[in-house]
């Protein structure tokens, strides 16, 4: 175990906080070890112990993460799709971001990625240009995402805990727009952090990874990798 990864602590129900696959300082100064320590400590945490309690409580601590998060989704159970979605969302974000200075993994392209990137957006600094305008507009709390549909990709939002593939679409990466992500860097300034994690965290590796784990768009949910 990497110097700064703490274990995950013991979970009072089914559901576990899975550790981050990086140090807290791996990704200054983008993200501060600061935001990191509230993001996944408290945050992510949160939503993990809320879960818990609500399935323990329900009696539906034997059903999967990606179960609940669509057996709710569009029902009166708000509450549990919500924390279910939001310990989901977190574990796949953790995952789509790199330690500064990864150029390996930045820039591991699959060539199935490569060629859907140019087909869809032109080139990767379009793609880019793309995400961070999808990720600054998004209104309030909510996620940017980079999705297949059918044989190309695309970028969208979607608000709060929403997921993108109760819709349909697959995710490749994930960008985290609610102000806790950023704002004890960044305050209000939500376009410089989006920015900086576009243009040096993003797991490209992951990406492509996700894209090659799914035969066709009709997948029901992602396989993401390491989620």
């Amino acid at each position: 175990m990497k110097p700064d990864i703490p274990a995950a602590p013991e979970a009072n129900g089914p559901f576990s906080l899975s550790p981050l696959p990086f140090a807290h300082t791996a990704l200054a100064p983008i993200i501060s070890a600061r935001t990191l320590r509230f993001h996944h400590g408290k945050h992510h945490k949160g939503y993990v112990d809320k879960l818990n309690a609500l399935v323990m409580q329900r009696r539906l601590q034997d059903r999967s993460l990606m179960d609940l998060i669509q057996s709710m989704h569009g029902t009166k159970e708000t509450e549990i799709f919500n924390n279910a979605a939001q310990v989901w969302n977190h574990d796949f974000y953790w995952q789509s971001l790199i330690p500064v200075g990864n150029k390996a993994a930045e820039r591991k392209y699959s060539a199935e990625l490569a060629h859907l990137i140019d087909e869809s957006f032109g080139s990767i600094q379009a793609l880019k240009a793309a995400l961070v305008k999808t990720a600054t507009a998004q209104f309030g709390s909510g996620w940017a995402w980079l999705v297949r549909d059918g044989a190309r990709l695309k970028v969208m939002s979607t608000g709060n805990a929403e997921v993108p593939f109760t819709a349909g679409y697959t995710p490749l990466l994930a960008l985290d727009v609610w102000e806790h992500a950023y704002y004890l860097d960044y305050q209000n300034r939500r376009d410089q952090h989006v920015t900086a994690v576009v243009d040096q965290l993003l797991n490209w590796s992951f990406a492509a990874e996700n894209l090659a784990s799914t035969a066709d768009a009709s997948s029901e949910a992602p396989t993401a990798v390491g989620v």
